[in-house]
């Protein structure tokens, strides 16, 4: 399978499970509801909603919301230009598929944006359920909806002893923010690079080297084959005539 191809598919993977969870828990839980997954207490469906950022942050007010979304466009259309670059450069596969799960990433998280205001009607706290395409119009306008969040880790949660200084009593919970599956595709991708950039861009090195010797070696080629035809096929010195 060609590299290009390989790319096309992580990222349409990472927006179809995306989309499709965000859509069911938009269309199936109210807003607040959640349940454990697995039976496990530290792993839960939480429903959230946000104005954008990932792990439940937030950009303040509807200025806010439009310039994060506008951002978010940008940075999907540099994405797309520096993989293309990746491509035709011999980049190593690693390092596309972590650019990818970027790339799909932030294009999870700009449809919610862009149409999710659109064709949904608003999710309220313990309001029942949203529609979908509702007769009246959705919750909001183009690039100003509402990032669905349900992934949540809260993988400690109780209250520090007392005799630890400053925060003794203190109720304390790791992991606290709740995210999405495109929040987890941009994660991976840019871990993967900060684990295995120097692995990545070495094989890119690698790859390129080999590829000029190659390049190198065909022209020695070229050459040794024009002399080959010329010492064959000499020339006529100029002004003689052929016997």
């Amino acid at each position: 399978m060609k590299k290009s191809a390989v790319i096309v598919f992580v990222v349409l993977l990472v927006l179809v499970i995306d989309q499709s969870l965000k859509i069911w828990i938009k269309t199936h839980m109210e807003y607040g509801e959640e349940f454990a997954m697995f039976g496990l207490d530290w792993a839960r469906i939480h429903f959230v909603e946000n104005n954008g950022m990932a792990f439940g942050l937030s950009l303040g007010g509807e200025y806010g919301k439009l310039a994060l979304s506008l951002f978010r466009i940008l940075a999907v259309a540099f994405l797309v230009y520096y993989l293309r670059l990746l491509v035709k450069s011999g980049a190593s596969l690693g390092l596309m598929v972590s650019f990818a799960l970027i790339l799909a990433g932030a294009l999870g998280n700009i449809l919610d944006s862009a149409f999710y205001g659109l064709i949904f009607s608003a999710s309220h706290f313990h309001g029942g359920v949203a529609e979908l395409f509702p007769e009246g119009g959705g919750y909001a306008g183009f690039l100003h909806g509402k990032v669905v969040d349900m992934l949540y880790f809260p993988l400690v949660n109780g209250v520090l002893p007392e005799w630890v200084p400053f925060w003794g009593g203190e109720r304390v919970m790791f992991f606290k923010p709740v995210f999405n599956i495109a929040d987890t595709a941009i994660t991976l991708g840019v871990i993967n690079i900060l684990i295995f950039q120097r692995s990545f861009f070495q094989e890119m090195s690698e790859e390129q080297s080999v590829s000029g010797a190659e390049v190198a070696s065909d022209m020695q080629d070229e050459e040794a084959a024009t002399k080959d035809v010329d010492r064959d096929h000499p020339q006529q010195a100029e002004g003689s005539s052929p016997v």
